[in-house]
């Protein structure tokens, strides 16, 4: 699958946070790219730039690209519940998502690579699709030839989050899928009214 692989501190000082994670050229430079990012006198956005932004920023936060973001949407609006809730519900339930979640990889990007190299099981089997779908009670798991990866245990004992969501074990290295996330537990900072406006229209 085809996937953003540009300058990730561009795109972060673009949205003012660093969406990607931790990153240090973006503390230094923590304003918008271009010749005169500092010091240059922005307009105010419209409407539809404030929606087309959240979108942009949601996109690629997540990793997804424009059709499957909007075949996403097209789910969420189907299904009970809030749209926009349920389209951010969505992206976290997305195996890559899930397995940065659990600590198993530092960034999305690189838990999208562990599923797509075969490092991953879902209830013992082996899935190397990023964007499957994970359901409540899933188990996840680092495949067992694939448990001594300097990676996986570098970004393990690094790793301090903590989700109510998600049960894991170092020392087995698997975890649990316990539920899906209720909006108020998902900490990523995207206005997801902006983006149902933006679909709406």
């Amino acid at each position: 699958m085809a996937r953003y692989t540009g300058p990730k501190t561009k795109i972060a000082r673009k949205f003012g946070e660093a969406i990607f994670g931790d990153d240090k050229a973006f503390e230094k430079r923590n304003y918008p790219p271009g010749q005169h990012g500092n010091a240059r006198r922005r307009g105010k956005k419209s409407e539809y730039a404030i929606q087309l932004m959240e979108k942009q920023k949601a996109k690629y936060t997540y990793g997804i690209l424009e059709k499957q973001f909007r075949n996403m949407f097209k789910k969420a609006t189907a299904s009970p519940g809030i749209t926009g809730e349920v389209l951010l519900q969505l992206c976290e339930s997305r195996l890559d998502n899930v397995v940065f979640r659990m600590g198993v990889a530092p960034t999305r990007s690189a838990a999208r690579q562990l599923v797509s190299h075969r490092h991953i099981t879902v209830n013992g089997g082996l899935v190397n699709v990023p964007s499957y779908h994970v359901k409540a009670g899933d188990v996840i798991a680092v495949r067992e030839k694939s448990k001594s990866l300097e990676t996986i245990d570098r970004s393990l004992s690094n790793s301090s989050n903590v989700y109510e969501w998600i049960t894991w074990n170092t020392a087995t290295k698997q975890g649990t899928f316990v539920s899906t996330p209720a909006r108020i537990q998902i900490p990523e900072n995207i206005n997801e009214q902006f983006i149902v406006e933006l679909y709406s229209k």
